[in-house]
């Protein structure tokens, strides 16, 4: 009996042995599939986060928008010299001539570029004080402040600008007082400015660009300068008003897109002696650009504060391009350029 009884318990105990050995491997395999589980929803969550990365870094990708193109002549579809850099959906501009906010509004309308909003126009890097590139200040002063702004606008630029500015503000002043002390609902910061004035090297740096200022030669003004702008992804050179200088070539070299004024070579035999002086001494004509971009080679050269005399965009990209083979566009207010494929 007692053997019967000892083999009935090893049977038991086999059972019993078996059934825990299978409990075991439901736990583990169940603790596996957990783990399973676990690492396939890091892994989704690392791709979606990969692609959310993706759909930001092109979302942010640099912008070049050219707000005005024109010069003292009037032309009607040609705003005072004005281009924008956005980047990560901030407007950083470079001059403001006549008719810049509205521009601005215009690129915001007609683009989907939100970071043209009036009352989101914060900065601004001033070439020179000649009257086409600053007729648009007390517009980019006022008329966000109006709108929505509700922070100073920061604006970098020549000795002269806070002189500039502060007699801008007291011609104003009936202006801002009825504003501020009527039945307006307006705040007390948009109007006002925070004036830098610069000196070559760099001017400004924050999480989304560094900027350089470097002088250039716009003959009789003692202070006239281009800017560097330098984000993640790009850099863009806005010449301002030039003749050729070494400095603006030590500065454009290797950029992903130079902004550069230029003049028709030809039609400017056609203008007088002194007009002939002039222009040389202050600005660069289609062929001296074209070997400036020759020697610093940008991706994409682009025209603006074009002076034609009666050429036309195909016979200036001509001239420069009998030097430069390199990407060349004409550019027209409201273009918009990311890069060379544009």
């Amino acid at each position: 009996m007692e053997d019967k009884k000892i083999i009935r318990g090893k049977t038991r105990k086999g059972k019993t042995e078996k059934k825990i050995g299978l409990i075991s491997k439901i736990g583990f395999l169940r603790i596996l599939f957990f783990y399973f589980l676990m690492a396939m929803m890091s892994f989704a969550g690392a791709l979606n986060l990969e692609a959310r990365g993706l759909e930001a870094g092109a979302a942010a990708s640099t912008q070049l928008v050219l707000l005005g193109t024109g010069t003292p002549n009037c032309e009607p579809d040609r705003a005072g010299p004005a281009v924008a850099i956005i980047v990560d959906g901030v407007a950083y501009l470079v001059d403001c001539g006549p008719g810049v906010v509205r521009r601005a509004v215009a690129a915001f309308q007609e683009k989907k570029l939100e970071a043209l909003k009036p009352e989101r126009l914060g900065y601004v890097f001033i070439t020179h004080l000649h009257s086409d590139h600053t007729l648009g200040y007390p517009d980019l002063i006022f008329s966000p402040w109006v709108l929505g702004r509700d922070k100073p606008l920061q604006a970098y630029g020549p000795p002269g600008l806070k002189k500039m500015t502060r007699h801008l503000l007291k011609a104003y002043q009936e202006d801002i007082s009825v504003r501020l002390y009527g039945l307006q609902p307006v705040n007390r910061e948009g109007y006002q400015v925070r004036v830098h004035e610069v000196k070559e090297g760099l001017v400004f740096q924050d999480e989304r660009v560094k900027v350089e200022a470097f002088p250039v030669r716009h003959g009789a003004w003692p202070y006239a300068y281009g800017y560097r702008f330098q984000s993640r992804d790009k850099v863009i050179v806005v010449s301002g008003d030039t003749r050729p200088c070494p400095e603006l070539k030590v500065y454009a070299r290797g950029c992903d897109i130079l902004v550069h004024e230029v003049y028709s070579a030809a039609k400017l035999k056609e203008r007088s002696l002194e007009w002939q002086r002039y222009h040389q001494a202050n600005h660069t004509s289609g062929e001296e650009l074209g070997k400036i971009a020759q020697e610093v080679k940008p991706g994409l050269l682009v025209l603006t504060h074009q002076l034609y005399w009666g050429a036309t965009d195909e016979e200036l990209i001509q001239e420069v391009k009998a030097y430069f083979p390199g990407p060349v566009v004409s550019g027209r207010d409201l273009m918009v350029f990311k890069g060379i494929r544009d």
